[in-house]
């Protein structure tokens, strides 16, 4: 019998997609014996109802281009045929209809960990997918640990051994069924904030995002200028 597909989940904006998500796609794929990672944007993030936020159209094409030549990695618009704002919970209900069977991971940083409980039914999330949680400096094993004691108690997590195949640095069961797992990726100190300011002062986007990602927003010049802040008018930084 072949054994169920293995899928990541990486949610985000993407406002824009940059070179250090898709490191973390890739370390998240090894880590964990994934046969793909999906990048799901959020069409209508209610955690950023005001945020200076490129369309969704526009950064679905930037999502598209940074996979186009990479295997084991997709992009997935669910968000943008579903009304109302996005919520992971409903992401994940719909990935357990869409994928019977399939294995699923939803991949997050350790600041949404511990900011689980603001979320819709963020608690429930692991009656339906297991939590891979990309640890980062200062906000690793023990730090999970000790939030999963204190405010994350109602995640009723308790540690336990590594399951076959995977090398997270450390593992919790969960009621729901599946498991939270930390895995611990190198620090890339990149961030789409940090990508629209550097547009945004006309300084190159090299190196922090892929080239691909860049020709495209060369394209939409004028979409990036009014969404992140500067006049129509105004020249906008070299693609390269």
């Amino acid at each position: 019998m072949r054994p169920p597909l293995r899928i990541g989940i990486f949610g985000g904006c993407f406002n824009p997609v940059h070179c250090a998500h898709l490191r973390a796609a890739l370390e998240a794929a090894e880590g964990l014996g994934l046969d793909r990672v999906d990048f799901v944007p959020s069409a209508r993030p209610p955690h950023k109802p005001d945020a200076p936020m490129l369309g969704f159209a526009a950064r679905l094409r930037l999502l598209q281009a940074a996979v186009a030549d990479m295997p084991g990695l997709a992009v997935n618009d669910l968000e943008s045929r579903r009304p109302g704002p996005s919520y992971t919970y409903d992401t994940l209900v719909r990935y357990r209809e869409d994928h019977p069977g399939a294995e699923l991971f939803f991949i997050m940083g350790t600041g949404d960990l511990l900011n689980l409980a603001t979320w819709r039914r963020g608690f429930e999330l692991t009656r339906l997918a297991h939590l891979a949680v990309l640890g980062r400096e200062g906000l690793g094993g023990d730090e999970i640990a000790a939030y999963l004691a204190g405010e994350g108690a109602g995640l009723g997590a308790t540690a336990r051994s590594l399951p076959p195949g995977v090398t997270a640095g450390a593992a919790w069961a969960t009621p729901g069924g599946h498991m939270l797992l930390c895995l611990e990726i190198p620090r890339l100190d990149i961030s789409a904030s940090l990508v629209r300011e550097r547009w945004l002062c006309g300084r190159t986007l090299r190196f922090l995002a892929p080239d691909a990602v860049l020709q495209e927003l060369a394209s939409m010049r004028d979409k990036a200028d009014l969404a992140w802040g500067r006049p129509p008018a105004a020249a906008g930084p070299p693609a390269g």
